[in-house]
């Protein structure tokens, strides 16, 4: 059913942008978020703001790599492309929050 043709439709270039986009966009997200603490409560450690600088882009860059998989799906069996952008946006979103979730943890979120 699959063919070892159909694997090089997915370009490790397209993978890449879309893994350094969905990366940018955590990147923004939790810039924001990080941007308002003004006063932060000391029992959080000097370096509070390393792990949710490193966690939340992961997580957007893994957000970037599922939708350019999903792309090789839509192809590959013929779905609804607007189906998979819906499938790939809903995934990175979900995805987004949990890397917000765990980055945060134990500082902004309780």
């Amino acid at each position: 059913m699959y063919h070892q043709d159909a694997f090089n439709r997915v370009s490790r270039t397209s993978v890449s942008i879309r893994a350094l986009i969905g990366a940018g966009i955590g990147l923004a997200v939790i810039s924001l978020f990080l941007s308002a603490v003004k006063h932060p409560r000391p029992e959080w450690g000097d370096y509070w703001m390393v792990k949710p600088l490193i966690i939340v882009p992961l997580a957007g860059a893994a957000g970037g790599i599922f939708s350019a998989f999903m792309d090789f799906f839509a192809h590959l069996n013929g779905w609804n492309k607007l189906l998979t952008r819906f499938i790939s946006v809903l995934a990175g979103l979900i995805g987004l929050w949990l890397g917000i979730v765990l980055g945060l943890n134990g500082t902004l979120w309780h």
